[in-house]
């Protein structure tokens, strides 16, 4: 019988406690605004696939920053914040 991998629980962090080049975290934050910066269809094959870049201001109660979303996780910001683009 395999064993069953468990999954790791999540550490949240907070945005002060971000530093750069890390990556894996885990935030609850504020979504305060989200601007599209590209949108651009690109021939992948016989389908065109759509390219989308945002940039979404996030916070929380430690100080905020700018997160670059990427096709579909500009969408799920966009429906928890209220925008669209």
């Amino acid at each position: 019988m395999a064993e069953s991998k468990s999954l790791r629980k999540p550490v949240f962090t907070k945005v002060d406690q971000l530093r750069p080049g890390t990556s894996g975290h885990t935030l609850t934050v504020k979504v305060v605004s989200t601007k599209m910066v590209l949108q651009k269809g690109r021939a992948d094959g016989p389908q065109v696939r759509q390219m989308r870049i945002a940039e979404c201001l996030v916070g929380d109660e430690t100080g905020m920053i700018i997160f670059t979303a990427r096709n579909e996780q500009g969408m799920f910001f966009i429906f928890f914040s209220g925008c669209r683009f």
